[in-house]
Order: C-alpha cells, then structure tokens, then sequence
C-alpha cells in the first residue's frame, strides 16, 4: 500500500502539517526521521528571548520511499515560527543533503518558511549559505533536489534562495515564493508601494500561479497531498544538468525576462505580455483550466 490508495491522498497541502505532508508524500511506513524530538535538538538560542523552542526545531529530515525508490526528505512546520531557519533547523536540512551526496540519494525539500529567524541573525543567515552549497554540491553529483511549495508560510526570505537552487519546482496556487514578504515591502517601501493586506495582490504578485507563468516553477499542482505525490513523482523521472553552461543559460533568460517584463506595475501586465487569452480572468480559474490558458507562459528552464 503506498500513500496514493491511503486515506491521505486528498488531504489539503496548505492545511497539513510537515509530518502529515511527508506521510501522505512517501510510501506508507516507508520514513523513517533522523534527528526525531525524542532526542530534544533544539535551538540554543530562542530561550534567550523567552521564545518557546521545540524538539525537532521545526524541521523534520529522514529517509522513506517514493515508488518503492529511496528518497530523503526534509519538511518545515510552518506552524512553528514560521518555518523560519535557525541554526539547528538549517544543519539538519544541511546535514541531509550531504548525506544525499554519500548515499547518492534524490531529495525532497517540502518548504514552509518565512525566511530566517531575526532571533537568531547570523547563525540563521550562515544556515542558507550552508544549505544553497549542500544543494549545488547536491546537483553537481547528479543528484535531483526537488521542491514542493504549498503551505501556510509559503517561500520567503533565504527559503526562496534555496528553492532557486533547486533542480525543480512543485508548487500550487496557494504557494507563494518571493525573496521579500509582503509585510517586508510595506515596512521598508510604503503601503503605496505595496499593500500586504491586499489578499489578491499578494498572490497575484507572488502566488503559484504568476510564478508558474513567469517560469518561476516547472510544475503547478492543485492543493492535495496526492497530487505533490504525483508530481514529485514525474519531476524525478527527468535529469538536469548543472554546470556553467547551464548557469550561463540562466543568465541570459533572466536577462531577457526582465527586459520583456521589467516595466510591469502588476503581474496582469505581464500576463497580457505572455499574450495570455482573458488575463485579468486567470485568478479565478480552476487547475485544468488554467494549465490550458498558461500554454504561452515563459519556459522555467532552471531560470528562477
């Protein structure tokens, strides 16, 4: 029995917690954690703040099977700071990537994060820079780092740096990926500049959907735990390259997407410029529909 018969194939991915995302994800009775809470890793920082800790620091890491396939997977509790990296949440997703690399391994990272805890500044900080050169290292072994994004905190900060050095991207509509939160936008630019209190123009700005269409992620999923399965499933049947061939690629397709779309006030402007049909109808449009009205949107080519 795997989690695709289990009752858990059509649980909400935005409402669930990490473990309930990776039981759902994963064969059943296939994971099995390293570092688990019975052994109480938490951050020796947040007691400084009279902040609560807890035992897995936010981060679950272990190993468990996709399709009768060993995999590794990493899954933040966005309901725990949310999501947010210190330095024990970072070393345990640092610590498993570089496992992959001696087990040679697939990874899964089921992000969930806020960005970096301000409590705990540079440890917080160093924890992404680990973490991006695990993923790289990672990917220049040929092994594939997938992510899957769709839960309450979405990508933000240092977690949308990482998620841009993925080799691939699962996301739904009710994901979000931005280097910046809305609410940092608006503390540092002004309400003017934007307005985080405005539902739809955060996810129009930074949802799964305008990320999918701008080639911000390669694959869009509804909100079920049974269709990231599926998925995750389909993106590591393919294999990426990464060397500097690749990076220069890159390069050049971020350049001309910010030439074609640099002068974009809003994301429907640049739905309009994909040469989208009834851009301004995009939000409300159900899955299958709105895969069929994204045929025109920018290839993801490992362009983040």
């Amino acid at each position: 029995m795997t989690a695709a018969t289990a009752n858990t194939g059509l649980l909400s991915w935005y409402e669930a917690s990490a473990r309930q995302r990776i039981d759902a994800l994963v064969d059943t009775d296939s994971f099995q954690e390293f570092i688990g809470p019975e052994l109480r890793e938490t951050s020796p920082h947040l007691s400084i703040f009279d902040l609560p800790e807890q035992f897995d620091d936010g981060i679950v890491v272990g190993r468990g099977r996709l399709e009768g396939s060993p995999v590794l997977v990493a899954a933040q509790e966005g309901r725990f700071m949310g999501g947010a990296f210190g330095e024990v949440h970072g070393a345990k997703l640092t610590g498993l990537l570089r496992a992959a690399c001696a087990l040679h391994q697939e990874v899964l990272i089921l992000f969930d994060t806020g960005g970096v805890r301000l409590q705990e500044a540079n440890a917080g900080e160093l924890a992404i820079a680990e973490i991006m050169r695990a993923v790289v290292e990672a990917r220049r072994a040929g092994i594939s780092v997938i992510g899957l994004i769709g839960g309450r905190a979405g990508c933000y900060g240092g977690g949308s740096l990482i998620a841009g050095t993925c080799s691939r991207l699962i996301v739904s509509e009710q994901g979000r990926i931005s280097v910046s939160g809305p609410e940092v936008i608006e503390t540092n630019r002004g309400i003017e500049e934007f307005d985080s209190r405005d539902r739809a123009l955060v996810w129009r700005t930074m949802g799964g959907k305008h990320r999918y269409l701008i080639g911000g992620a390669d694959m869009f999923v509804d909100d079920e735990a049974l269709a990231f399965r599926q998925a995750a499933i389909g993106a590591l049947r393919g294999k990426r390259g990464y060397d500097e061939a690749v990076l220069e690629a890159e390069q050049k397709r971020l350049e001309r997407r910010l030439q074609r779309f640099g002068e974009a006030k809003d994301a429907v402007e640049i739905w309009q410029a994909l040469g989208l049909d009834a851009p301004t109808e995009i939000p409300a449009l159900p899955t299958d529909a709105f895969l069929r009205a994204a045929g025109k949107r920018e290839n993801a080519d490992d362009a983040r």
